[in-house]
């Protein structure tokens, strides 16, 4: 499987981001987080984990972009094939790249789009964001989207990768019997489990969350505690991992020992909502067509969350499977299903796959589970 991507693919998202640009009237895109980076240059690195140095890529309305960027970056962005790289000593407590970012933006010109819809953020101190803006004396406005609409649908090439860690995950998941067993801390069972992700092939691997119990699990997003797995339990793994920089986002849930027929009876259930969601995951349709097609088998209401997300470079990115977001599926885009049922009060079981919308049905990025739950 090859890494990064051809040239074309990356000169293809900015004559799609200039277009989108030349319509909204703006001059340049100022876009400082990782995958906004990565997603015109290929620069992957791990090293966003420090946040103690802002990262600067200007998209200009015609042309390469240029990288305004600590200076520690520089060999490796030189490495992505970008030409333009203008860098400073970073950390800077009194100019952290304003002076140059201002410097580059005026040599540029605007009006400068800054993407600022759901799930954006400035990745710079808000106070050096005001100096840019004063000292670059340009017209500051959203990017009307752009890049939302741009990363929401995704390429051939950009599904090849993600279907790979998909793949990498369910190779794992077959593999749970080694690590799970009663009397095995689930916080064990935790660790030992993206142990098996990396030797399947993953990258990293950035999520991890699930749960065990008899009728289920309070949420799906607490880390595991010192608590032993017992016969009778329900254990779910939900994992996000990565390969190439790029995300999985599903589940599977194991009886351990025996499975109860509540147990047996809501997988069953979770596996039906999967697949009436997966059904109802066409071009055309909305993300909340989706979600209420599977809260219909689920009978989950507004209050449950939703039942679904986008997914990507990112564990979660743009749409949600809820019954207030009303956008509109596109071939190409990538979702999780993700319906969940109540066992007891307050007690959940959750099920999750991956599948990108094409013309007509759904395609399985991840292999989808059977309706019998199994048992380990």
């Amino acid at each position: 499987m090859r890494r990064g991507f051809a040239p074309e693919e990356y000169q293809a998202r900015v004559r799609a981001a200039q277009s989108g640009m030349a319509a909204a009237g703006l001059g340049a895109l100022l876009l400082t987080t990782e995958p906004e980076f990565r997603y015109f240059t290929g620069f992957l690195t791990r090293f966003w984990e420090s946040p103690s140095r802002p990262w600067f890529l200007i998209l200009p309305a015609k042309g390469d972009p240029v990288a305004v960027i600590p200076s520690i970056g520089a060999p490796l962005m030189a490495r992505t094939g970008l030409r333009d790289i203008r860098t400073w000593a970073a950390p800077d407590p009194e100019d952290d790249g304003v002076s140059l970012l201002a410097e580059t933006l005026r040599e540029i010109g605007g009006p400068v789009g800054v993407p600022s819809g759901p799930e954006s953020h400035l990745r710079m101190p808000l106070a050096d964001f005001e100096r840019v803006k004063r000292a670059s004396a340009l017209v500051f406005r959203d990017d009307a989207g752009i890049m939302a609409g741009l990363r929401a649908v995704k390429s051939e090439a950009e599904i090849v990768k993600i279907a790979h860690i998909c793949g990498i995950a369910a190779r794992a998941f077959d593999r749970v019997g080694e690590i799970a067993q009663p009397d095995v801390m689930l916080s064990a069972v935790f660790r030992d489990f993206q142990r098996l992700l990396l030797e399947e092939g993953a990258d990293w691997v950035p999520y991890i969350a699930g749960g065990a119990g008899p009728l289920g699990y309070a949420d799906v997003i607490s880390p595991a505690g010192e608590v032993p797995l017992a016969m009778g339990d329900v254990l779910m793994l939900d994992t996000g991992a990565v390969w190439d920089g790029y995300f999985c986002d599903y589940d599977r849930n194991f009886a351990i020992g025996h499975a109860t027929a509540d147990q047996s009876a809501a997988h069953a259930r979770l596996i039906e909502a999967t697949e009436v969601g997966e059904e109802a995951a066409r071009a055309g349709a909305t993300a909340s067509d989706v979600w209420q097609a599977m809260a219909r088998i689920t009978g989950s209401d507004e209050t449950s969350g939703r039942l679904g997300h986008g997914l990507g470079m990112q564990l979660t990115e743009g749409l949600s499977l809820t019954a207030k977001d009303h956008s509109i599926l596109t071939p190409g885009m990538v979702i999780t299903l993700e319906p969940g049922v109540e066992l007891a009060p307050g007690l959940i079981m959750v099920h999750e796959e991956n599948i990108v919308i094409r013309e007509g049905r759904a395609q399985r990025l991840s292999r989808f589970a059977a309706s019998n739950l199994p048992v380990i």
